[in-house]
C-alpha cells in the first residue's frame, strides 16, 4: 500500500461526493446529497480504496480482479440505496429466486447523479454528457437480468436523455418527475 494513495483516494471520493451533492441539491434532494456515499469513509471501504487506488476507475474493480470479489463493494452496495443491487432480494414467489425490486424514484435519481459524478471524476476533461450512458451500456448485459424492469426503463431513459439533450434539460425533466412523485 502506497502512503500517497491515502490522500489521493480521499480526494477522489470527496470530489465524487461533492459532485453528487451538487447534482442532488439542483434537484431538491438535499438529505441524499448530504448523506451520499458516507460509507466510503468507513474503514472497510476506505482502506480497500487506498490499497487498490488507480485514479482512473473504481478500486473495487481492482480488488475484484485480484481476489475474485470485492468486499468493499459488498459493504458499499448493502448500505447505499442508490445502487440497484441494494434492492435485490428473494421474490415472494419462491420459483423466481432472487429478483430486483422497483427502486423508489428518489434513489433512481440519486443513482443517475452518482453515475454522472463518477464519470466526471474518472474522465476529467474527457467527460461528455454521453459518458454515463457509455458506461451503463458497457455493463448493461450484467445489469439487465437483475435490475427491476421499470427501474431499468427509467434509468435508460434518463441516461439517454442526458446523452442526447444534456444535463439542463434532463434535470428539468427529473424535477417534474420528482414533483409527481412516481414513475
Amino acid at each position: 500500500m502506497k502512503i500517497e494513495n491515502i490522500g489521493k483516494h480521499f480526494r477522489t471520493i470527496t470530489q465524487h461526493k461533492i459532485l453528487v451533492m451538487k447534482e442532488c441539491f439542483k434537484l431538491g434532494l438535499y438529505r441524499q446529497g448530504l448523506l451520499h456515499d458516507l460509507s466510503k469513509y468507513s474503514l472497510s471501504e476506505f482502506w480497500t480504496g487506498v490499497k487498490y487506488y488507480q485514479g482512473t476507475r473504481s478500486p473495487n474493480a481492482a480488488e475484484r480482479e485480484r481476489i475474485g470479489y470485492s468486499a468493499a463493494w459488498l459493504h458499499h452496495k448493502g448500505r447505499n440505496k442508490h445502487h440497484f443491487e441494494y434492492w435485490i432480494d428473494f421474490s415472494s414467489d419462491r420459483s423466481k429466486g432472487l429478483v430486483g425490486n422497483k427502486m423508489p424514484l428518489r434513489y433512481v435519481i440519486e443513482m443517475v447523479c452518482d453515475r454522472i459524478a463518477a464519470c466526471k471524476v474518472y474522465r476529467g476533461e474527457q467527460y461528455t454528457s454521453g459518458a454515463a450512458w457509455e458506461y451503463y451500456e458497457y455493463t448493461r448485459p450484467y445489469v439487465m437480468p437483475v435490475i427491476h424492469p421499470e427501474t431499468r426503463v427509467l434509468l435508460e431513459k434518463l441516461l439517454l436523455m442526458l446523452r442526447d439533450e444534456g444535463e439542463e434539460k434532463t434535470f428539468r425533466y427529473i424535477r417534474k418527475l420528482l414533483r409527481k412523485g412516481r414513475y
